[in-house]
């Protein structure tokens, strides 16, 4: 699900790559299984699975390319640990980004990190090649640029949310369209999930950095 519809942005604004949601692979659930039994090997298959797609995730949330390295390998650490409370009922991906959440949040409260990406424009180039999280080749330059920008914008913006409507946001549009999975994920409820919806939408709608990107965009838009 696209975050634009509701802020009337084009299409792949909100993240560095647009096909953040895949499938599962068919066998994953069968490692899963094997995994759960205590077969080392299993979960390091799982790892090599979901490795680069939540290092994309863990570079969307803090703009660092270290730090989201160091981010993915924790998590999938304190997956292993803690693989027993994985029932099923929600994606094992989504599971994941919970536990990535959680970990980027504690070393934000340790580092007080500022949300804002620290990469420079040549670096995060020079990451996007490795991760396969490149551009979108069908926009000219400087909408590439201005969708970067734009993207990061709203980054910030969520980064200003507090951390429990930052969760919601971050899964429900960057991760995992089932609002049943992301409840199962949180251990909460799904009316929990869609009040905190809610709330946050309603919060980046008042933002006035974002209400002037948005004017911005649609007066580009009616005059091109």
């Amino acid at each position: 699900m696209e975050l634009s519809a509701f802020f009337s942005y084009p299409q792949n604004v909100f993240s560095l790559n647009p096909t953040f949601v895949e499938t599962e692979i068919s066998d994953t659930r069968s490692l899963l299984d094997q995994a759960r039994a205590g077969d080392a090997e299993a979960f390091g298959e799982i790892c090599r699975v979901h490795g680069t797609r939540l290092l994309r995730q863990a570079f969307v949330l803090c703009g660092d390319q270290t730090l989201a390295e160091d981010l993915a390998q924790d998590t999938l650490v304190e997956a292993w640990k803690c693989l027993h409370r994985y029932h099923g009922r929600c994606q094992f991906f989504t599971w994941l980004c919970a536990i990535l959440l959680n970990r980027y949040r504690n070393v934000r409260r340790r580092n007080r990190l500022l949300p804002a990406s620290t990469l420079g424009g040549r670096d995060q180039d020079e990451f996007e090649r490795h991760t396969g999280n490149l551009p979108d080749h069908a926009a000219l330059p400087d909408q590439a640029v201005e969708r970067r920008e734009e993207a990061r914008l709203m980054q910030q913006c969520i980064q200003a949310l507090p951390a429990k409507h930052q969760q919601i946001v971050y899964l429900r549009f960057y991760v995992d369209d089932s609002l049943e999975g992301i409840a199962d994920a949180l251990g909460c409820s799904v009316g929990t999930v869609k009040s905190r919806l809610f709330h946050a939408l309603e919060k980046l709608r008042k933002m006035n950095a974002l209400n002037q990107q948005m004017t911005s965009s649609k007066t580009k838009e009616v005059t091109s």
